[in-house]
């Protein structure tokens, strides 16, 4: 399947393409243009909008595109709850949950926009583990508090 989004990703838009490879759709293809461009190209390629105004898989009643994945595709998993509040603190101006993880998150993306990479698929390439990492903290976090 094809899924299309803003160019020039940060921390949503690195989380929902994880996401979609490791719980949703492992042969995902990714297609990133510019923002006015996005629902075009979609149309034209087939391809699921994601974290842009007025789409299903965006931010809605202050939550983030993450959070929205997780809703829709009904993904049960405590430590990737854990993981949406975090994303949601790096992404999100208004903080709903307040981990402190999430400033961490948003620094080290901020610091790949600054690796001069050669696109945002080189970006994903590369930010990845960052996320299996989080995942793993995640899934040692809810396990050590029962829930």
């Amino acid at each position: 399947m094809k899924w299309i989004t803003r160019e020039h990703v940060k921390v949503d838009r690195v989380a929902c393409p994880w996401l979609i490879k490791k719980f949703i759709d492992p042969q995902a293809e990714f297609l990133f243009v510019s923002a006015d461009k996005v629902l075009t190209v979609a149309e034209r390629e087939k391809a699921i909008p994601f974290d842009v105004p007025n789409v299903e898989l965006g931010h809605h009643d202050g939550k983030c595109s993450f959070e929205a994945f997780i809703e829709k595709y009904k993904i049960k998993d405590s430590a990737l709850n854990l993981l949406a509040k975090i994303i949601h603190g790096a992404d999100v101006s208004r903080d709903l949950y307040g981990q402190k993880e999430a400033s961490g998150l948003k620094a080290i993306a901020e610091g790949f926009r600054y690796l001069n990479l050669k696109d945002d698929h080189e970006i994903l390439e590369k930010e990845f583990i960052v996320y299996d990492a989080l995942y793993a903290y995640c899934q040692q976090t809810v396990k050590g508090s029962g829930l």
